[in-house]
């Protein structure tokens, strides 16, 4: 797997990713935070379908998150 960064919702699903940055506003910003996307976190994809929301484990935690906010996500993918 490539060390390039890239958005979270494009990272395929059973892949892990480390969080780089967040891009967006403050209330963005601040929500994913609240959730525990914070940069250096690991999160794993656990579903990425090519609609809908994008179902990730960030600190031992489920989350959904809309496709549009995955985009302000960038990681680096690591490999399986």
């Amino acid at each position: 797997m490539s060390d390039l960064t890239t958005s979270l919702d494009s990272v395929p699903e059973g892949h892990e990713a480390s969080i780089v940055s967040l891009l967006g506003g403050h209330g963005l910003s601040g929500r994913l935070a609240a959730l525990g996307f914070t940069p250096g976190v690991t999160v794993r994809v656990l579903r990425n379908p090519p609609r809908g929301p994008i179902i990730v484990n960030v600190l031992d935690t489920c989350i959904a998150l809309g496709r549009g906010q995955a985009r302000h996500v960038l990681v680096r993918q690591r490999g399986r």
